[in-house]
């Protein structure tokens, strides 16, 4: 099968949008939330080593896949994580100019277990992958869902780019799973997956945020910790739920409703596709609403 031709007959849209961070992009993005700043900061720093194993992992299961629809998913799956990665790459150089060296350490810890990662069998790579696509579930509910919020006057370069992450992150929320499925299967593989791959991306994501803040001299400041912890269990009462519901057996991640902006936020794109540069949100508007114009129905139909 011709990859272009499984990926044009996807329902998932891999969007090449060119966000721009410049130099003028300040790592406490959203004011007073200096924490929330550095959580979503941290998560960043993980990407562009995440996604590439994602990426590499669905990669060799395609030629298990025997389902045209699912092959084309699983193109498309491909094609946004690689977007994504290299948006937060462009990211994090911005973030590791502005005085973070220790963050290179860091990186190369990443390096090197995802490398381990990818000596593992391919069921357990598919259950890793499946396992973290599990937990974005949750955490767009939490940055979508609150996101007056979280992100209210915040840059609204960053703020769009986490959201539209989070976007994409619904609209192939199913491809690990069904690819999973496909090629092992399994309810216990499938339960050591949530947590190996959720529990992991929090690992380096926790590692990441807390040098961001000692090199900021917030550490070891109560009332930071105290804002900290308040943030973390805002994330934890999000994500957790998800994550239970991950393990239940009978689990199928089409169980769960996705936001009514995201849904929005996916019909106007569509219906003007690919966008550069993609309309920022405006985050100082209280209802933040989607960043592209109203469309007619026929126009996505």
């Amino acid at each position: 099968m011709n990859p272009s031709e499984s990926l044009s007959r996807s329902a998932i849209v891999p969007r090449r949008i060119a966000f721009e961070f410049p130099d003028d992009i300040a790592p406490h993005w959203i004011p007073g939330e200096a924490e929330l700043s550095q959580m979503i900061n941290g998560a960043s720093l993980v990407m562009p080593y995440l996604e590439p194993f994602l990426i590499r992992t669905i990669r060799q299961a395609l030629p298990q896949l025997s389902d045209p629809g699912l092959v084309a998913d699983a193109q498309a799956f491909m094609a946004q994580e690689g977007q994504h990665f290299r948006a937060h790459r462009r990211f994090n150089e911005v973030l590791k100019s502005k005085g973070y060296p220790e963050l290179a350490q860091i990186e190369d810890a990443m390096t090197a277990a995802y490398a381990r990662l990818d000596r593992l069998p391919l069921s357990r790579k598919l259950a890793y992958a499946a396992g973290f696509e599990s937990m974005t579930i949750g955490l767009t509910q939490w940055l979508v869902g609150q996101r007056h919020r979280l992100f209210a006057g915040a840059d609204s370069r960053i703020a769009s780019f986490v959201l539209w992450h989070m976007v994409e992150e619904t609209e192939h929320k199913t491809v690990a799973f069904d690819v999973y499925q496909a090629v092992q299967g399994g309810y216990w593989l499938r339960v050591l997956g949530v947590l190996h791959g959720s529990l992991d991306v929090m690992r380096f994501s926790r590692r990441a945020y807390h040098q961001l803040l000692r090199t900021d001299g917030l550490w070891n400041n109560l009332r930071s910790r105290l804002r900290l912890a308040w943030q973390l269990g805002r994330f934890l009462a999000h994500t957790t739920p998800s994550l239970l519901a991950a393990m239940v057996p009978g689990h199928n991640p089409r169980q769960v409703r996705d936001q009514p902006w995201t849904v929005e936020w996916l019909r106007r794109s569509i219906a003007l596709g690919d966008a550069a540069p993609v309309p920022l949100i405006d985050t100082a508007d209280p209802a933040m609403p989607v960043p592209f114009p109203m469309v007619e129905p026929s126009r996505v139909s």
